[in-house]
């Protein structure tokens, strides 16, 4: 970074070197130094730009400077900060979850939309991360039983914290692959954002996704490989007239149709995003 930010201490001065210092590496560079910034002095948005006078003291612009190297890098502010909001929930996120996006809260919206508000019923999350999924599930749905898996310990220490942090422990946490956690139970919806991209795509090499794990990223030369295996064993975990929600990549809608088709799904339809690309694909058990 550059060496001026130590010359004057002040917020707006730390708020204009650290923008400048981002221009090549972010296309947001501004938002970029609010937030890094916001985060290292501990204060609000309206605070940094009610008080820019204040001063940070030597131990917050070392902070700030390692921070900033670091997103110059390309290292995603939310690893950087160490949280993401994602449906009005303050999460935890470490580089063993994928970040939650803004597109994913599509999928949230077509669940909540086929379960009733004050019902019980049961609800799976496969493959949860961080478990921004199934928390904003339980937010909206606080009586259902809502129990997600996933087969990396390191991303179920980070949702049982996030679950703890938001007042949601009644969510059911378990350890495994797939299905494989949830034996002969059923659920009467099932969601899944799991990876879908293909081994070969050139985005891997550019933006945020190079730091997060490819192994919730990465399914196989189509990207199909993870959504397969949650088509095909999904209804086994689904009763009568269950539905079963899944997050792909924009060019995927027609794949996934033709997965739930052949493995028995009923009244099949594609959802498409804020940007108006296909991102959602839902199901229903006959």
């Amino acid at each position: 970074m550059v060496d001026s930010l130590g010359q004057q201490h002040t917020i707006a001065h730390a708020l204009r070197s650290a923008t400048v210092a981002l221009m090549r590496a972010s296309t947001s560079p501004r938002l970029d130094a609010e937030v890094l910034l916001m985060h290292v002095a501990g204060i609000s948005r309206a605070e940094l730009l009610a008080h820019p006078e204040r001063r940070l003291g030597p131990p917050q612009r070392r902070r700030l400077k390692t921070l900033i190297e670091r997103r110059r890098r390309g290292e995603p502010v939310a690893y950087l900060r160490g949280t993401r909001e994602f449906w009005s929930l303050e999460l935890t996120v470490s580089h063993d979850t994928l970040i939650p996006r803004p597109e994913t809260e599509l999928l949230v919206e077509q669940a909540l939309a086929r379960i009733p508000e004050d019902s019980e019923l049961t609800l799976f999350d496969i493959g949860t991360g961080c478990g921004a999924i199934a928390l904003a599930l339980a937010k909206e749905r606080p009586r259902c039983r809502i129990i997600a898996t996933d087969c990396s310990p390191s991303a179920l220490r980070i949702a049982r914290q996030n679950a703890l942090t938001n007042g949601l422990e009644h969510v059911q946490l378990r350890a495994g692959e797939w299905f494989a956690p949830l034996a002969a139970e059923y659920a009467h919806l099932i969601v899944s954002n799991p990876p879908y991209v293909r081994c070969d795509d050139a985005h891997l090499r550019f933006g945020d996704v190079r730091f997060e794990p490819e192994c919730a990223l990465i399914a196989g030369p189509d990207g199909l490989d993870a959504i397969r295996h949650v088509t095909r064993y999904a209804r086994q975990h689904l009763h009568r007239g269950g539905w079963l929600l899944l997050e792909h990549a924009y060019d995927q809608g027609l794949a996934v149709a033709q997965l739930m088709q052949r493995h028995g799904y009923r009244e099949t339809k594609c959802y498409r995003d804020g940007a108006g690309l296909d991102r959602v694909s839902a199901g229903r058990v006959a």
